[in-house]
């Protein structure tokens, strides 16, 4: 993905300076990529699941239950599912939810800071889902690859 995002150095660095600022960032590394598998599964970017599959097992270590539910938009943890709605809802309306959407997470415990970084999450991955399907990027790391299915019940070929 880098490879091909390279052909634009100013949007690499853009890309690389969001990611690293929201690596320092309120949400944590396992917060991140369960948005990441959200917006992925609903984008239907393999190369982006498979990517985060990998990293939210190995790096971040998620259960691969978590993974599955991340996928869905949900978490077993109450806070993690709150965040994941807000993310979901951000995608689906295109960043309209409104301000019983924001007041809503608000409800759940979810900080304003949180609430920015949430959505900047999701346009960061936007941004690499479509770069990976329009330019039809293949899986070029050695991690097991993911593909979309319909209605959310996507599963590992590794699982």
């Amino acid at each position: 993905m880098a490879r091909a995002m390279a052909h634009s150095p100013a949007a690499l660095e853009g890309f690389l300076a969001l990611a690293a600022a929201l690596g320092g960032g309120v949400l944590p590394a396992a917060t991140q990529e369960r948005t990441a598998l959200a917006v992925s599964e609903a984008n239907g970017c393999s190369y982006c699941l498979s990517a985060h599959t990998h990293v939210a097992r190995e790096v971040a270590g998620l259960p691969q239950e978590e993974i599955f539910a991340a996928r869905r938009g949900t978490s077993a943890d109450p806070k993690e599912a709150a965040l994941l709605r807000l993310a979901v809802a951000v995608l689906r309306s295109r960043g309209r939810v409104g301000e019983e959407g924001i007041e809503e997470a608000r409800r759940a415990g979810i900080t304003d800071p949180e609430i920015v970084e949430v959505i900047a999450n999701v346009a960061r991955n936007i941004l690499t889902n479509y770069l990976n399907e329009a330019l039809a990027v293949d899986i070029d790391i050695e991690w097991p690859p993911v593909t979309p299915e319909e209605g959310g019940e996507r599963h590992s070929a590794a699982a």
